[in-house]
């Protein structure tokens, strides 16, 4: 069975954006519905519900069943689900930290779940994107993970208009978070 994704600098850095957004989204819609696909550990669902949104419009999934098990046994409701496969609604803030490193034949199969991409780096990212503006609210944002060994990705070929709202550059890669929302 697969290990629970523990944080680390790409988890950091989705924590201080929600921070920094999650106050201003919050009061201007004091019932926002949050949905974080791959949960993980779940650190972005403790860090939004402390933040102010109500744990009854917190949402996740992950395809790791420890990871469900983990963040439904810390109060949160947490689903299987490989993305969007098995979620229901509309939601006002979507966030993903995907794995986005590309497929590399040398990392063990149970940590490449939670960090392999694709070969490219971000095949899962476009499925994501494909499917993400289906569960979208009306001026809903995503807030998404890229990393620098990744391909890059046109996000408005894919129907978003993207806004940068940090990056933080490591030793090997540099880590944006892109807020998205539909064209």
């Amino acid at each position: 069975m697969a290990s629970i994704y523990q944080p680390a600098e790409d988890s950091y850095l989705m924590s201080r954006i929600l921070k920094e957004q999650l106050p201003e989204l919050l009061n201007k819609n004091p019932d926002l519905r949050f949905l974080e696909i791959g949960a993980g550990s779940g650190i972005h669902l403790q860090t939004a519900s402390r933040l102010g949104v109500k744990k009854e419009n917190i949402f996740s999934s992950d395809i790791n069943k420890n990871s469900v098990n983990h963040c439904n046994l810390l109060g949160f409701n947490c689903i299987y689900s490989d993305l969007f496969e098995n979620i229901e609604g509309k939601f006002d803030l979507i966030i993903f930290n995907p794995p986005y490193l590309p497929q590399d034949s040398n990392e063990p199969e149970d940590s490449s779940l939670a960090t392999t991409g694709g070969v490219k780096g971000n095949e899962i990212i476009l499925r994501f994107l494909n499917d993400a503006k289906f569960h979208l609210e009306k001026n809903g944002k995503i807030f998404l993970i890229t990393s620098s060994l990744s391909e890059d990705i046109n996000f408005q070929d894919l129907g978003y208009v993207e806004k940068e709202l940090g990056c933080e550059k490591l030793f090997f890669e540099r880590l944006c978070i892109w807020e998205l929302k539909i064209i």
